[in-house]
């Protein structure tokens, strides 16, 4: 398969599952789970699919669980939309990137604020 192929296919599974998410799961542990990224393999096999959630650790397992729990489901759903000859299995990873985000700017917002009385404190 081409990288063409494997990233039109990965964006394609990453925008019908946060359709699905967002309209379709009931389960209240995916409520506000967010798919950052998919990555298909060249077969098209199987599907990494990133995602992240506010919660901290505690979040983060229950949202694993749910989304381990709705694997099926949702490759069931993707199969009937997307038309592919192999739907890929469905392997959920966290992704932290949006902690790490949020972590860097209360870093430079305190900097900032430090800054700002500094600078009252000599002025």
């Amino acid at each position: 398969m081409s990288k063409k192929y494997q990233r039109r296919v990965s964006d394609l599974i990453r925008t019908h599952l946060t359709n699905l998410l967002a309209r379709k799961v009931s389960d209240p542990r995916l409520r506000m789970v967010t798919i950052t990224g998919v990555a298909v393999t060249p077969d098209t096999v199987r599907a990494d699919v990133h995602f992240s959630v506010l919660g901290g650790a505690e979040g983060q397992a229950e949202a694993q669980a749910g989304l381990d729990s709705a694997a099926g489901w949702l490759r069931r759903e993707l199969g009937r939309r997307l038309r592919l000859r192999n739907t890929p299995e469905l392997v959920f990873h966290y992704d932290p990137s949006l902690e790490h985000g949020d972590r860097i700017d209360s870093i430079l917002k305190e900097l900032e604020f430090g800054e700002e009385n500094h600078g009252a404190e000599t002025g």
